[in-house]
């Protein structure tokens, strides 16, 4: 156990500082062309409520997918990190910063949404495989979260370099339906049934 958790944490350095290597201009590009390509996904155009991530350090930003055609009329939510494990998604009223230095919906003014109304959550994270699995930041919020989201495709949004050949899973790490990076789109578990 020992060695797989310090296998995750090299994998999570490495991965990240390949991330963050990329200029500011390629990430703002890649972002863009990541969120068109959300856009362009049935699973998204179906959705009515979305779960989002505000974008922190060389995160992949999803916040272009806001101001596309077809993100009208949908619900937007987003992360909220309290306690040691405990996540939950809110409507914002407006923001503050949380305990990870990420801007989160300010919950005097925020609405909690249940996590079964949402339709597609859009996830960050260290790097990804084409097998669907995703390497989070370690705290497993996400991996806490998402298995409430009952009828959501799950998504990861990743810049092309942080897939690996193969990442190691554990039995809590919930696998994405679908990964959408600047170059590509692969689809997993709910997200190839939906092919086509």
């Amino acid at each position: 156990m020992a060695a797989e958790a310090e296998s995750r944490t090299e994998l999570r350095t490495k991965f990240l500082q390949a991330r963050a290597a990329l200029s500011a201009a390629f990430r703002a590009e890649a972002s863009r062309q990541a969120a068109a390509r959300i856009a362009a996904l049935p699973e998204f155009r179906r959705a009515r409520t979305v779960l989002l991530y505000k974008a922190v350090r060389s995160e992949l930003d999803p916040e272009a997918l806001l101001s596309l055609p077809e993100a009208t009329g949908k619900r937007f939510v987003y992360p909220r990190c309290e306690g040691e494990a405990e996540m939950r998604a809110l409507e914002p009223g407006g923001w503050i910063r949380g305990r990870f230095g990420i801007p989160e919906p300010d919950p005097e003014s925020s609405r909690e949404v249940p996590p079964e109304e949402i339709d597609l959550a859009v996830c960050p994270g260290a790097a990804f495989d084409a097998a669907g699995t995703r390497l989070g930041m370690g705290g497993g919020y996400y991996d806490r979260f998402l298995p409430a989201c009952r009828r959501a495709v799950i998504l990861m949004a990743a810049f092309s370099v942080q897939q690996a050949e193969a990442l190691p899973r554990a039995e809590w790490d919930v696998p994405m339906d679908v990964i959408v990076t600047e170059r590509e789109t692969l689809r997993t578990g709910k997200g190839a049934e939906t092919c086509g």
